[in-house]
């Protein structure tokens, strides 16, 4: 099934849409001429202030964000400030928009925050899993022809010794047949807390008929997209540090400071990757090819697999070429997961959808790096280098250092903000 928008677009809620991917996401649909409602607590922001760590490449506020796209483009993105844990907001949202369609990016997506301690972990679980489940009902009792796309991870499926399939594996067992949900391994109680929205998602399909994409994303990388780079006011997030950044960001940006690569362990650890304009992409396909009703689609999105040792020796490689040297050391691993593993996951149907990869390459990395490069006056060597959180023992001594402490350049870091029961705001 194939939807055909009007001649104004799809009416499309992005929530989440203060984050590094809802931002861009946001922007790419109301390009192609889609009415985007734009939706977010802003509570990744207090999530920093509570932390003591910040985006490298400074960001606009949501309002700030919208004028300007708007003067640059003639476009409206509609910004509401609202919680998904707060039911009677989500279901004012929905009588308000009607929407056609809802990409859900609105969770607590850090697995060294969901690991720091009881709080941080009951937390996490408490307000991505009750979150989905109340825009669950409010599709259910409002829009039941909506169609979710949920954003997944691939580290739901763990690294198991067999392949990992797109969501579901055949299973044969006592002489009978049968196709299952492929088996969950998650590695953190961020990564538990997707498994329960997925069991969620799943179940709703089958009772309800809804239509839902549940997208298990692998480690996005890049900064620029065709419309975060019009304006440095519409720049997206850029996180570094070891609770909110990723291996490759760490590595780029000790990479332009001159410092050597830190991996954690034996770093054979491996997953997949993607680029951030692969993951518009994505998900731009799987809302023009919806789901049918009554299926909750998974799809495996990402483009390459890289283990953490391949991807050091890649930012290595770059910097070589031209005339520098980089050196890599391995450190103690905080985290608890296989550091030499099989790893194959397929991810063929966002390809028979027409995706056509950026794949990673010299090319990207020193344009990154050169991006990263312009505000190393910002890095905190500290959050840079020293992992803050240990999934054994949760947060360490970087962690309590940092936490409700001031950020860079005089940056004023307050006490953290609960989420609590916000209505719907319209903020122009």
């Amino acid at each position: 099934m194939t939807r055909e928008a009007s001649s104004s677009g799809l009416t499309v809620l992005v929530l989440g849409a203060d984050g590094y991917i809802g931002w861009p996401m946001a922007m790419h649909l109301s390009r192609l001429g889609h009415r985007v409602v734009a939706v977010d607590n802003l509570a990744r922001r207090s999530w920093d202030r509570e932390g003591g760590t910040y985006s490298l490449v400074p960001i606009r506020s949501m309002p700030q964000r919208v004028r300007r796209w708007q003067e640059l483009t003639g476009k409206t993105i509609l910004w509401r400030r609202a919680d998904l844990t707060d039911f009677a907001a989500v279901d004012q949202l929905f009588a308000e928009f009607r929407p056609e369609a809802v990409i859900h990016f609105a969770e607590q997506r850090s697995a060294p925050f969901s690991m720091i301690d009881r709080d941080h972990a009951v937390f996490t679980q408490v307000n991505n899993v009750s979150g989905t489940l109340n825009l669950l009902f409010a599709i259910h009792e409002r829009v039941p022809d909506c169609h979710l796309i949920k954003l997944g991870t691939m580290g739901e499926y763990g690294t198991p010794n067999i392949d990992i399939e797109e969501g579901y594996i055949d299973i044969e067992h006592n002489g009978r047949t049968d196709r299952l949900p492929f088996p969950k391994l998650a590695g953190s109680f961020y990564h538990l807390s997707k498994v329960h929205d997925s069991n969620n998602i799943h179940f709703t399909c089958r009772v309800w008929g809804m239509r839902a994409t549940d997208l298990n994303q692998g480690v996005v990388y890049g900064l620029e997209t065709e419309d975060t780079g019009l304006h440095p006011d519409l720049a997206t997030r850029f996180d570094f540090d070891s609770i909110w950044g990723t291996a490759l960001n760490r590595f780029c940006v000790q990479a332009a400071l001159g410092q050597p690569l830190t991996v954690y362990g034996q770093g054979g650890q491996t997953r997949g990757y993607l680029d951030i304009r692969d993951t518009m992409a994505c998900i731009t396909l799987a809302l023009e090819n919806p789901a049918e009703r009554s299926e909750c689609r998974v799809f495996n999105q990402f483009t390459e697999q890289f283990s953490i040792n391949e991807l050091a020796d890649l930012v290595s490689e770059a910097r070589e070429h031209h005339g520098l040297t980089t050196q890599i050391s391995h450190i103690s691993n905080p985290r608890v997961e296989l550091e030499d593993h099989y790893y194959n996951a397929k991810h063929q149907h966002l390809l028979d959808l027409g995706l056509k990869p950026h794949l990673l390459g010299e090319t990207l990395i020193e344009s990154v790096i050169g991006t990263v490069g312009a505000y190393v006056d910002r890095v905190d060597p500290v959050l840079l280098e020293k992992p803050s959180v240990n999934w054994r023992t949760g947060g360490n001594e970087v962690w309590r250092q940092y936490s409700h402490r001031g950020g860079p350049a005089g940056e004023v870091r307050t006490a953290p903000a609960r989420l609590g029961r916000t209505k719907v705001q319209a903020v122009v």
